[in-house]
């Protein structure tokens, strides 16, 4: 006989003769532990383990599982598209485990809402930010017409049903974690921090969703994502849904110059901050080329003014006069338009704001703040917002037709997020996407490095 309990994040498994060897798949998922003379394992392991003693016929007693049976009615009166049919179709095949990635204004909340109806299980939602947990919460209440618990923002309501930040559930994990049947994990791709990682180790819940517009199969830290919630079972493009479940979208990247003053002053500091990683033999296209440079201008003679260096070139190509005249000149072009500006920083965002006189939304934004902004931009009181990072996923603004990126990183995950935030369907509405580079900078290899996603695989399609 074997007994499974619930502890701290983790399971214990007691035989009824202590000291019998596991059967090897078993002892597989544990470890002995002399502390409480029994096994234990990952809460995440429960699943594996269960299955198993059910498989082999071995008797049990299962005191860790906490979740409850639910009896959800459902209140949403739109239907599945053929793309949500078939990826729950392709999740529920896979034994209720895995990622399923569809493009950003495609309905991922909604295939969840059709995931938690199918389990009828005590589902843990998990979100980036608080924003996203309020407009959860509002979803599953009006789909399933029940009481729906947050945690995080200063809430601590549990329900069978339940949204949580992902710090919030980071840290109650190892409390709540035998609570909840089904786990579903949105934008899905920040579990990949070790220590968001703990959430889905410390939760038994034998279904998991995760949900993201851009996982990559090829990447290891995504491997160990799949580990956590199950690989990706279901996978479609933006470009395969634009001008359906999409909108028809067209891309510009507006190349510009540095004035004379601004070039020189580039090449100054640029030299300066080559020639540090020159003479420390540093490789910034290697994994650890960042960290051996932070590393080395902490120690090094010479390495304060070759990080203040590198700065002051980024910020030049980042924020130049040439890109401020292009959003003059967009600003006007598209002035019956809705437009969102994007930038890599909070510095970049606030004086364009200012030269401008448009709001600006970062995450020093209050929340009531931020939603009055996101209202007024909604019914067109504000033609345009201005944002660091804040509207890179997840926030509906389907009104945005028109997308300026004046600066961000090199990641193709970010550049699909912000194409994403324009898509969203509307009458007789094709989304435009302008990126601005700075010539003779830097900026012309992290564009292409952000390019490399199919989403871009046509030419600009915006005349010059």
């Amino acid at each position: 006989m074997y007994q499974i309990d619930f502890q701290a994040g983790t399971l214990l498994l007691r035989q009824s003769q202590p000291k019998q060897a596991l059967p090897a798949q078993l002892a597989s998922y544990c470890q002995y532990d002399p502390r409480v003379d029994c096994w234990r394992a990952e809460a995440m392991r429960y699943a594996d383990i269960v299955t198993y003693l059910y498989r082999q016929k071995l008797p049990y007693q299962d005191q860790a599982k906490g979740y409850q049976e639910l009896a959800l009615d459902f209140h949403e009166q739109r239907q599945a598209r053929p793309y949500q049919s078939a990826a729950l179709q392709a999740w529920l095949s896979n034994r209720r485990r895995g990622l399923v990635a569809l493009p950003t204004g495609t309905g991922k909340s909604f295939l969840a809402l059709l995931a938690i109806l199918r389990c009828q299980r005590s589902t843990l939602v998990v979100v980036p930010t608080l924003d996203l947990m309020a407009q959860w919460a509002g979803q599953l209440e009006r789909a399933f017409k029940c009481p729906v618990g947050m945690l995080g923002g200063g809430s601590r309501d549990l329900q069978e049903i339940c949204v949580s930040t992902y710090d919030s559930a980071m840290l109650q994990m190892e409390h709540i974690g035998q609570r909840f049947g089904l786990l579903v994990v949105d934008e899905c791709h920040h579990l990949r921090g070790e220590s968001y990682q703990q959430l889905a180790r410390f939760s038994l819940a034998p279904f998991r969703l995760g949900l993201s517009a851009t996982p990559d199969a090829k990447d290891p830290q995504d491997q160990t994502l799949q580990n956590l919630l199950g690989p990706i079972c279901y996978r479609i493009e933006i470009d395969q849904l634009e001008g359906k479940a999409l909108a028809p979208y067209q891309t510009q990247t507006i190349e510009v110059e540095l004035d004379q003053d601004e070039q020189q002053k580039y090449n100054e500091n640029r030299e300066l901050y080559i020639a540090f990683l020159q003479q420390q033999q540093i490789r910034l296209g290697s994994a650890r080329g960042w960290k051996e440079f932070l590393i080395a201008c902490a120690r090094q003679p010479g390495g304060r003014a070759a990080f203040e260096a590198c700065l002051e070139q980024r910020r030049i190509a980042r924020s130049c006069k040439a890109k401020i005249r292009e959003i003059w000149r967009l600003l006007q072009k598209h002035r019956l338009d809705r437009m969102l500006i994007f930038t890599a920083d909070n510095a970049t965002a606030y004086s364009i704001g200012e030269q401008f006189f448009l709001p600006v939304l970062t995450h020093h934004s209050k929340v009531a703040e931020r939603r009055q902004m996101l209202d007024y931009f909604r019914r067109g009181l504000y033609p345009a917002l201005v944002t660091s990072r804040v509207l890179n996923e997840g926030v509906d603004v389907p009104e945005a037709n028109v997308g300026v990126v004046v600066s961000g990183s090199g990641s193709t995950r970010e550049h699909v997020q912000r194409l994403g935030r324009i898509l969203r369907p509307g009458a007789d509405k094709t989304a435009i996407l302008y990126e601005l580079v700075s010539e003779g900078t830097s900026e012309r290899y992290v564009s292409e490095r952000r390019r490399q996603h199919r989403a871009y695989e046509k030419p600009d399609s915006v005349p010059h």
